[in-house]
């Protein structure tokens, strides 16, 4: 594994609340492995932004009868509230509406249009003619050509994850009026993907680290064959076309947003007083790229984006794109915020701990299969798992320290061969867990720490230090000391998934520093440390039939 990662984040779109699916798609499994890759002592760079562009924002003005500029003042703030509540480690989050990112979304138009990967064409267009305006994708919906879904939109299926161009939708109607459109003609810019296929091809057959899916679906998108795309629009809210004659045009949102990865890293660049400091993560061939994502995003960051890329030069590809299922609720429907159904993460965070619902959401993240969201068993979770198996563990043991040794880490002599074989799978577990979460198998990652838990616990009930310290205080302090060296280890497996909890308990070890100091690694509490009194990681949550509702 190279010293060097860059860890690029879906956009969402600042035009609603964020959702558990995307939550537990493409944020959470993003930050656990930043957070993984900075314990290893690499570097890490881990961005996103607002996508503030699309037309989900403009559909939300027209409805609500405001700017875009106001839908996004409003719910930008909001997505800031999240991460920082949730615990989502960016290293800068910003937004498509930065002068940055407009220059570096026309810098890359233009280099394309002089490598020649960028043509002007005339095509016809749907227009509404009650309302007297062209409709962008997302203005239309209709039958998809590919699956028969009837709710298609203008840009994608949302059914079986097909790329599309409105006038392909069969039966469209406008989402203005609900009139049926005509078309119309209008010369746009084209993207020339078609030029890039077999490139394509070529590189995507040399992944084979990628998840099944996205590979598959990649290369199925690939076989049938790739057709150019216009990358402009007749609207008014975008980033504006660098050439003479289409001051009335934009870049649509489907180009300028994956350019946002690029403009994000050159303004933490700048922000961080070295502008040049982002060519390593995008111009040194040793630092890889991941792209968190949901599997509706696949074609943009698999076909799309490395196509442009590749037209523009000099830049790397994505390393992996480690895309997830969706997260479904209510008898299979998928959370899904152009919908406006799921479970509203700023609803959650005010009911549950962060830590609580990462490490739930982890338990259930949707890697190979959609997955289903209960509150229900997100109660369970935290009550039958996070707390019976890790923090009862961590609370006795520094209790029963407090109790007997006055809160002072005893010295062991001789360790028992039960003491030696513990603190053996201790050492080993930073090798299997590691070896987890640089596939991306976060699910894994957290269930192979847990069996260190259950290997703590069934040694600590074997050896039953709170009967022998009456007897035998060596036998209770070895006892103790080792579990104390298994917690620790714990501390570290599980600091990607628990950020906050793991802190605390860190502090409460009476060690210096942060659990990130002490990088991933097995590292022993020293004899004669003092420990902090005892409290509990995690609180108990009453189930819904217990309290009554």
């Amino acid at each position: 594994m190279p010293d060097r990662v860059l860890v690029c984040v879906a956009w969402p779109y600042a035009n609603y609340l964020l959702h558990v699916g995307q939550a537990a798609g493409a944020y959470l499994p993003a930050d656990i492995f930043a957070r993984y890759q900075r314990l290893r002592g690499r570097d890490v760079l881990m961005v996103s932004g607002s996508d503030c562009h699309g037309t989900p924002i403009t559909v939300t003005a027209d409805r609500e009868g405001i700017t875009p500029r106001e839908v996004v003042d409003r719910y930008h703030p909001k997505i800031l509230e999240v991460w920082e509540r949730f615990g989502i480690s960016f290293d800068l989050y910003t937004s498509t509406l930065t002068e940055n990112h407009y220059a570096v979304t026309q810098d890359v138009f233009l280099r394309l249009l002089e490598q020649g990967y960028l043509y002007r064409r005339t095509d016809e267009y749907l227009f509404d003619p009650e309302v007297g305006r062209f409709l962008p994708d997302r203005y239309v919906e209709g039958t998809c050509p590919s699956c028969g879904f009837t709710e298609a939109r203008g840009d994608q299926c949302d059914n079986c994850g097909k790329t599309l161009d409105a006038t392909e939708l069969r039966d469209p109607r406008s989402k203005l009026s609900g009139a049926r459109p005509v078309l119309r003609p209008s010369e746009h810019f084209f993207l020339k993907l078609s030029a890039f296929e077999e490139p394509l091809k070529e590189w995507v057959g040399r992944q084979p680290h990628w998840r099944r899916n996205v590979q598959n679906f990649t290369l199925g998108m690939l076989n049938e064959g790739l057709k150019d795309r216009a990358i402009t629009r007749d609207i008014s809210w975008g980033v504006p076309v660098p050439v003479p004659g289409y001051e009335d045009k934009r870049i649509y949102v489907w180009f300028d947003a994956v350019i946002g990865y690029l403009s994000a890293s050159k303004e933490w660049a700048a922000a961080s007083g070295d502008p040049e400091a982002w060519r390593p993560f995008w111009q040194d061939g040793a630092t890889r790229s991941y792209y968190f994502i949901g599997k509706d995003n696949i074609p943009f960051h698999t076909i799309i984006w490395p196509a442009m890329l590749l037209g523009y030069g000099g830049l790397n590809l994505p390393y992996d794109v480690p895309a997830n299922q969706y997260v479904n609720f209510a008898a299979g429907q998928k959370q899904s915020k152009s919908k406006g159904t799921g479970t509203w993460m700023l609803d959650l965070l005010d009911q549950y701990d962060a830590d609580v619902i990462r490490f739930y959401l982890t338990t259930i993240m949707p890697e190979s299969n959609d997955s289903v969201f209960s509150e229900d068993e997100l109660i369970r979770a935290n009550n039958d798992v996070l707390i019976a198996t890790w923090g009862n563990l961590a609370n006795r043991v520094i209790s029963m320290i407090h109790r007997n040794f006055e809160g002072v880490v005893p010295a062991v002599e001789r360790p028992s061969p039960e003491s030696t074989a513990l603190l053996a799978e201790c050492e080993a577990m930073f090798d299997a867990v590691g070896d987890e979460f640089e596939r991306c198998h976060f699910r894994g990652g957290l269930q192979t720490a847990l069996q260190l838990a259950q290997s703590a616990n069934k040694y600590l009930d074997e050896r039953a230090p709170w009967k022998a310290v009456k007897e035998d205080r060596g036998h209770a302090a070895e006892t103790l000391a080792t579990a104390l060296d298994a917690i620790n280890a714990l501390k570290v497996l599980l600091h990607p998934v628990l950020p906050f909890s793991t802190e605390r308990l860190h502090g409460d070890l009476g060690l210096p520093g942060t659990v990130r100091d002490g990088g991933w690694r097995f590292a022993r509490v020293a004899p004669g440390t003092q420990l902090q009194p005892a409290r509990p990681l995690y609180t108990k949550i009453e189930t819904r039939e217990a309290a009554g509702t």
